[in-house]
C-alpha cells in the first residue's frame, strides 16, 4: 500500500531545501566559471586583433560581455533556465558595481600618483609667505588651518540646527508649518553652490563692504551643508521603531527624554554618519570661499576678520598660476582627500562608541 509520502510528494526534497524539479538537475563544477572566464577572455582578444589592436580597456570590456553571455549559457544547458536566470542577475548586478567603482579608482589613483610629486612634510608645514613666480618651496599649512576653521564654524552652525529641524519634522511636526519646512529643505537641497556664495557675500557686504573672514564663508556653507543634514538625520530617526517609543512613553518616561535617551541614543551611528558626509559635502566648495573668505599667502588664526586660505581655493589658485604650482594643486586634493578621510574614519569610531550595544 503507497505511504501518504507517496501520494503526496513534498515540494522540496528531504533535507535540501531544493524541489524535485531541480533535484535532477546538474550543478556546474567548481572550475566551470573559470573556465568560462578564459574562454571568454581568449574569444576576446582573438576578436579584438582580428580587428585592430587591442587595448587593456576593450579588452576586459569585451570580456565580461562574452563572461556574461558564457555563464549564462552554460548554467542553462546544465543546471536549468531558473539557476541560469539567477547567474545573469549576479553577474550583471557585480558588472554594474564593478563599472561603478572604476571612476572611484581611477580618481584616487590620479590625485594620490600626481599629488605625491609635492607632498613633503615641508608642503604641510610651511605657507607660501615670500614665494614668487616658480619657486618650488612653500607649503599649504595655512590653507590647512583655514579649512579647519572654516569647516568647523561650518559645522558648528549646520549640525544643531539641522538635527533640531530633522528631529521637529519627525516627532512634532504637523500641518502646514512642517509640509513648508519639507518643501524648504528640498529647495535648498538643489541649490547651487555659487548662489549660497552670492546671498552671503550680499548678506555681509551690504553693511562692510571689504569684509572677508571665516565666519562669512562659514554662513555660505550653512547654505549648503544645512539641508544635507537635515535629510540624513530625518532619516535615520524615521528608522528607529515606534515601539521603542511607546515603550518608553508606558514607563513615564516624558517625549524629551525619551527622544534624548532612546531615539537619538539608537540613530547615534547613523546620524554621525549623515553629518560627517555633510561635512564632506561642503568642505571641497570652491566658489563660494572664491566670494566670501578670499585668499592669502600666510596663516591668519582669527575667524572673525581678514582673509583666509582654504585648500579649495589653494589649490584653484596653484592650478590657475600653472607650472609648479599644477604640482601644489594636486598636492592640496590629496591632502584634501586625506582630510576627509580621516573625519570619516573618526565618525565610524565615533558611532561605534556610542552606539547601542546591540548595534555595534
Amino acid at each position: 500500500m503507497a505511504s501518504k509520502t507517496d501520494l503526496y510528494p513534498s515540494p522540496r526534497s528531504a533535507g535540501t531545501g531544493v524541489s524535485p524539479q531541480l533535484a535532477h538537475q546538474g550543478m556546474l563544477p567548481a572550475w566551470g566559471l573559470w573556465a568560462v572566464a578564459a574562454g571568454s577572455l581568449a574569444l576576446a582578444l582573438l576578436v579584438l586583433t582580428l580587428a585592430g589592436r587591442p587595448t587593456p580597456v576593450a579588452t576586459a570590456a569585451l570580456t565580461g560581455l562574452f563572461f556574461i553571455a558564457g555563464s549564462w549559457a552554460a548554467s542553462r544547458a546544465v543546471e536549468g533556465a531558473r539557476r541560469a536566470r539567477d547567474r545573469l542577475a549576479t553577474s550583471v548586478v557585480t558588472a554594474a558595481f564593478v563599472i561603478a567603482t572604476i571612476p572611484l579608482i581611477s580618481l584616487v589613483w590620479t590625485v594620490v600618483s600626481r599629488g605625491m610629486d609635492m607632498m613633503s612634510w615641508e608642503f604641510l608645514t610651511s605657507d607660501m609667505s615670500g614665494i614668487y613666480g616658480q619657486m618650488r618651496e612653500g607649503g599649504a599649512f595655512h590653507a590647512i588651518i583655514g579649512t579647519i576653521i572654516v569647516t568647523g564654524l561650518t559645522a558648528a552652525f549646520s549640525i544643531p540646527l539641522g538635527l533640531f529641524t530633522a528631529i521637529y519634522l519627525v516627532e512634532y511636526g504637523r500641518g502646514r508649518l512642517a509640509r513648508a519646512i519639507t518643501v524648504l529643505v528640498d529647495v535648498m537641497t538643489g541649490i547651487p553652490s555659487i548662489v549660497a556664495g552670492l546671498f552671503a557675500f550680499v548678506l555681509f557686504t551690504s553693511y562692510a563692504p571689504q569684509y572677508r573672514s571665516a565666519f562669512m564663508g562659514a554662513i555660505a556653507l550653512s547654505v549648503l551643508m544645512t539641508p544635507v543634514v537635515v535629510r540624513a538625520c530625518e532619516e535615520m530617526l524615521r528608522l528607529v521603531p515606534n515601539e521603542l517609543r511607546e515603550a518608553s512613553y508606558a514607563l513615564g518616561v516624558p517625549k524629551w527624554l525619551t527622544i534624548v535617551k532612546v531615539v537619538l541614543r539608537t540613530s547615534v551611528a547613523g546620524v554621525t554618519t549623515g553629518c560627517m558626509l555633510a561635512i564632506a559635502r561642503v568642505i571641497g566648495e570652491t566658489a563660494p570661499l572664491l566670494l566670501t573668505v578670499g585668499f592669502i599667502t600666510n596663516i591668519n588664526w582669527d575667524a572673525f576678520d581678514g582673509r583666509m586660505a582654504t585648500l579649495p581655493v589653494y589649490a584653484y589658485r596653484s592650478f590657475v598660476q600653472g607650472g609648479v604650482g599644477v604640482e601644489r594643486a594636486w598636492a592640496a586634493a590629496l591632502t584634501l582627500v586625506a582630510i576627509v578621510m580621516l573625519l570619516n574614519l573618526t565618525a565610524r569610531l565615533i558611532s561605534a562608541y556610542f552606539a547601542p550595544k546591540g548595534a555595534k
